[in-house]
Order: C-alpha cells, then structure tokens, then sequence
C-alpha cells in the first residue's frame, strides 16, 4: 500500500484520499496500485456498499507525477495504472466523486467511470493529452463522445482547455458544483451514505443495466488507446513535450 493514498472505511462507505499534498496529489505507479486494489476488495467484501475517490479540499489530482511518468513509462496493459483503470471500468459498486482544485489528464478521464461525480464551482478540469503529443486514455476517447457529445468532447480533447467546475455541471460531466472546500467532500460523503443504506442487490443491478454494455466497450477502448499512447509516448513530439514542460516554456515540434 501507498502511504500517499489514505483507506478508510466508515460503515458500508470505503474512501480513498489521494494524499500527496506537495506534489498536488501527482499520481505514481504505487498510489494507482494501492487505489487499485482496494477497489477490487471492495467488490468482494459485502459490507461495502459504496467507494468514494477524493483528495483535499483544495486538490483532487494535478494529473500522473511526470517523473514518475517518466522513469516508468507504460510498457504493457498489465503496469499498476491499467489496474486501476480496469478495476474503476468493471466496479459493479457505486464510485462517487468529490473533486476540489485540478483534476488534470486521468483527474477528469476518471470521472467518467464514476457514478456520482461533485466538484468545487471553482474546480479546474482538463485533459491536455493532445498538448503533450499524446492521445486520450481510460476508455475517454469513446466515454466522452457518449457523455458530452462529439463536438463538446473535441473541444475538450483537441483543444485541452480547461473547464470550471460550474462550467463541468453544465454539460454533464459531473452532478453538482458545490463551494470549494469540505462542501465537496461533504457531499460526497452524504451520497455514498445514502446509497449505503439501500438495498444492496438492487444498486448492484441498478448500476449493471445503467452501464449495460458500456465497460465492455470501454475496457476495449483503453487497450486500443493504450497501445498508442504507449507509441506516442515515444515519439519526438511527446519528448519535446514533456521536456518543455519539465522545462517550462513553449514546445516547439518539427514538421511532419
């Protein structure tokens, strides 16, 4: 387990708090492994009832910590960060959201596998995958379109701009936009209780007919992006990228 991702349970609701504060919650291959897994003991413990993904009140996750990234590029479909997006794909209990501060790259493509998605109005989402030489990833490129529609999620992954909170509620991708802060987690909390105390075969099923399909899919979708995104990770375009980011300044790519 990672001592960066913090698991407690509080009756039938297990939350998961990414706690990386210094890095605003950057996410290595140990942090994706830990949520992992316990996403997939969730599953098997009757006594859960529903997850909750959160970080702090001022940050959900800046995003994959670039030198971790870096160093431990993602050679196949079996590294921790497939694990992870596989177990948050086939969840058959509710995930629930509480997103404060940036949700960068895998921040926002994760909320599209979630049930219950609530955000700070200030909340500040984006998936720069093109801006990096990359392509979109966890399935988005086919969840986006269906969620957002095709000109709203180009928008988002051509153009990688950055959305409010507000702005996300707006067009469907989260719930609610609440006041930044514990309002968010509180909410969060609220929801995943709610469910808890349902009738459990029947929120199962309930999320089964919801997502009929869907993660089949998607699961599908990630492979396929996975095999490019791993490609493009190295291509010229991508180290320029990365290097001017690391960098900070402005990337310059060759013609093609």
């Amino acid at each position: 387990m990672s001592e960066h991702v913090l698991i407690e349970r509080n009756g039938g609701v297990l939350t998961l708090t990414m706690n990386r504060p210094d890095k605003k919650n950057a996410l290595t291959q140990n942090m994706y492994g830990s949520m992992a897994d316990a996403i997939v003991a969730a599953q098997q413990d009757p006594a859960i009832r529903a997850v909750v993904i959160q970080g702090s009140n001022s940050c959900f996750t800046s995003g994959n910590d670039v030198g971790d990234f870096v160093n431990s590029p993602r050679s196949d479909t079996k590294t921790p960060v497939y694990h992870f997006l596989r177990a948050i794909c086939n969840a058959e209990k509710p995930l629930i959201a509480a997103v404060n501060g940036p949700a960068v790259g895998v921040g926002t493509t994760m909320l599209l596998h979630c049930d219950l998605v609530f955000v700070a109005n200030d909340a500040r989402l984006k998936m720069p995958f093109v801006n990096l030489g990359l392509c979109p990833e966890a399935g988005s490129s086919y969840l986006l379109p269906r969620l957002l529609g095709h000109l709203r999620a180009a928008e988002l992954l051509l153009l990688g701009d950055e959305i409010s909170g507000q702005r996300a509620t707006e067009i469907g991708l989260a719930n609610r936009a609440l006041p930044a802060g514990e309002a968010v987690l509180e909410a969060a909390q609220q929801a995943a209780q709610r469910i808890a105390e349902q009738p459990p075969a029947s929120v199962k099923l309930t999320k089964q007919l919801i997502k009929q399909g869907v993660a089949q899919i998607a699961e599908q979708t990630m492979d396929a992006e996975g095999a490019h995104f791993t490609e493009l990770l190295a291509s010229a375009d991508a180290r320029e990228a990365l290097t001017a980011f690391i960098e900070k300044r402005k990337p310059v790519f060759a013609n093609q």
